[in-house]
């Protein structure tokens, strides 16, 4: 997967990766179409920082999951 290329089956793949990573369990309150490419490179960080880690803290899960929630399309 090459993501230095902004599109939508790059922000899907990174969303669904998150969501993977940190176990989220309410699946349908993080959905790739919720974001779109504007915020590609803020989405692209946070991809990054959770994939680097092994675990998270609950604290660590809120920040993110906030972050990802100031990312949504309004």
């Amino acid at each position: 997967m090459n993501l230095t290329e902004k599109s939508t089956e790059n922000v899907e793949y990174m969303i669904e990766a998150i969501k993977g990573k940190l176990k989220v369990l309410n699946l349908g309150a993080i959905k790739p179409s919720h974001f779109d490419e504007e915020m590609y490179e803020e989405l692209k960080d946070i991809y990054e920082l959770v994939m680097r880690k092994p675990s998270f803290s609950p604290n660590e899960m809120q920040a993110i999951a906030e972050e990802l929630g100031n990312l949504r399309k309004r």
